[in-house]
């Protein structure tokens, strides 16, 4: 008797986690559902909060060095369709 009612107990707690488990399989194979759920917990900023968190001075110089690879790459680019 006291096995039935552990059975039962058991049971309808697998269920319940089977249930969680099956519904979020479902949300991970829509595409939409899960933008929206990570999209939703993006915190955005404000155009104070931003110039006070970037550092101006830096971005340049990550710009700048961006710049002289991709010049250097186009180079090459250039380089090794004249070879051929």
């Amino acid at each position: 008797m006291k096995d039935d009612k552990q059975f039962e107990k058991d049971s309808s707690a697998a269920d319940s986690i089977a249930d969680s488990v099956d519904e979020y399989l479902q949300t991970l194979g829509n595409e939409d559902a899960r933008e929206q759920r990570y999209y939703s917990q993006e915190q955005p900023f404000s155009a104070d909060e931003m110039t006070r968190l970037v550092n101006e001075e830096r971005l340049y110089e990550l710009l700048a060095q961006s710049d002289a690879f991709l010049n250097g790459l186009s180079d090459e680019l250039r380089d090794f369709d004249d070879d051929y």
